[in-house]
């Protein structure tokens, strides 16, 4: 059986505002996250994290799923839209460090934060986004949500 293998495509770094807690049951909370901008880089694709939409989270258990919607404007003027959603938890141990203002690496045993991207656009030069799997490595650091997007060959 063939292996899917990854290509590395680019890296977001989404700066984001301070959460909005919305709550909702004993095991269940709902909150939001403003995405206020960033950057785009990487041999595939460049530009900006366009301010405006945001990252729902349901934590249950320990396990927060992540439902990220925003936009990106490429170097060369495209609207992307991008969907990112994906799972993110953390050990004690590690949530304190990350608690304490230490970046943790995206493979650091006590944490797992993996989201897999889909992208809109029809933009001629970027449609190939909207025709691939993506899956993205994902990590907090210095204040901004960092994420490495791999195209599935």
């Amino acid at each position: 059986m063939t292996q899917p293998t990854l290509e590395f495509a680019f890296e977001l770094r989404v700066d984001v505002a301070p959460d909005v807690h919305l709550g909702r049951g004993a095991d269940e909370v709902l909150s939001f996250t403003p995405i206020t901008g960033g950057t785009v880089s990487g041999p595939l694709l460049s530009g900006v994290v366009l301010p405006g939409g945001g990252d729902w989270a349901v934590t249950r258990s320990g396990t927060a799923e992540l439902e990220a919607r925003y936009l990106v404007r490429a170097d060369d003027g495209a609207a992307i839209d991008v969907l990112n959603r994906g799972y993110f938890r953390a050990t004690d141990e590690a949530a304190a460090r990350m608690a304490r203002g230490e970046n943790l690496a995206e493979d650091d045993p006590g944490v797992y934060f993996r989201t897999a991207p889909v992208f809109q656009t029809d933009a001629p030069a970027h449609r190939w986004l909207a025709e691939h799997q993506f899956i993205g490595l994902a990590r907090d650091e210095d204040g901004q949500v960092c994420v490495r997007v791999f195209v599935v060959r």
